[in-house]
């Protein structure tokens, strides 16, 4: 298990400088960001996917600072009412799932996506309640669109080897671990989680229970190390539904916090440990989005964190137990 970084928050910077910073302060791994929301800063999807000898001068510069990629990124809406919008977000994820079996990478994060509330809406509908009914005929239909959509996507990973891994996001029909496996067994395998514990802490879902019920199915395929701040005394009176903007972060009921500020150290040890338990041995890719804080200085705090956390060998026999 090493300590990873979507890269994001560097994209004001070159990749060669992104990776050599990285690199100093104790990263293995970077995640990035081919498209939709994450952007392409660092690397040019297409251009990869065309030409051998951009993919080698990406190998080489990722040699040379000792960093592996531990998946590409497209979060974006291809279940959009839009048709344009949702052309363009199936285009990214397709030819993301292309470039990581190019890349011999083979995983992709990315989100569900979200369709409209019926087939004459026009913007998505995310239902979070089964009364009045029509919400709950709305939702039925959403799995339908994206049962229908996600089918054929995972076939179209499953052809190439390439493990695509959905984060569970508000806003998006796959947004905790039930719903997750939902989509899953509707697919195949090669659909599973991009585990991010940050939105699942604000919906009161326990994180390391989260990674036992995934674990059983062997669908955790990638992880985001974030970590989120439920503020009580806001959250008392409003709950967490918060729409308040992230920028009002005294009026919020919950802020996404640097790893170690939402939760302690030991708590992130535990979740390192449960990882383990279930056989996932990937990267923690730290996604930086804590407006308390510089980028730089809260990637380092939470690789500080992480690295005391993590276990860099395998385990050896249990001795003890013969």
């Amino acid at each position: 298990m090493d300590v990873g970084v979507l890269t994001v928050p560097l994209g004001g910077e070159s990749l060669d400088d992104a990776l050599a910073y990285l690199a100093g302060i104790g990263v293995g791994a970077v995640e990035l960001g081919v498209g939709g929301y994450p952007g392409d800063d660092h690397v040019d999807r297409r251009d990869l996917l065309e030409s051998e000898s951009a993919r080698s001068s990406l190998r080489e510069a990722l040699d040379a600072h000792d960093v592996r990629v531990s998946a590409f990124a497209t979060h974006n809406n291809p279940l959009h009412p839009d048709e344009g919008r949702a052309a363009e977000a199936d285009e990214e994820l397709r030819e993301a799932v292309d470039l990581a079996a190019a890349f011999d990478v083979n995983t992709v994060t990315c989100f569900s996506g979200l369709p409209a509330g019926g087939p004459d809406d026009e913007v998505p509908n995310w239902v979070t309640a089964p009364w009045p009914t029509e919400h709950a005929d709305a939702h039925e239909y959403q799995w339908e669109v994206a049962t229908d959509y996600w089918s054929d996507l995972a076939d179209h990973a499953a052809d190439r080897g390439v493990d695509v891994a959905i984060e569970m996001h508000p806003n998006m029909l796959v947004y905790e671990p039930h719903g997750l496996l939902r989509l899953r067994e509707a697919t195949n395998e090669r659909v599973g989680a991009n585990f991010d514990p940050s939105h699942l802490y604000w919906q009161g879902i326990d994180v390391t229970e989260a990674i036992r019920f995934l674990g059983e199915h062997d669908a955790i395929h990638h992880v985001h190390a974030k970590d989120t701040k439920v503020y009580e005394a806001n959250a008392r009176t409003k709950g967490v539904l918060d729409t308040t903007a992230y920028t009002e972060e005294r009026d919020r009921s919950w802020l996404f916090r640097t790893v170690g500020y939402g939760h302690g150290e030991e708590h992130w040890k535990d979740v390192v440990s449960t990882l383990r338990m279930v056989g996932y041995d990937g990267a923690l890719s730290i996604e930086h989005e804590d407006s308390l804080t510089s980028s730089r200085e809260g990637l380092e705090k939470a690789v500080d964190v992480l690295q005391r956390a993590v276990f860099e060998t395998t385990p050896g026999d249990a001795y003890w137990a013969e």
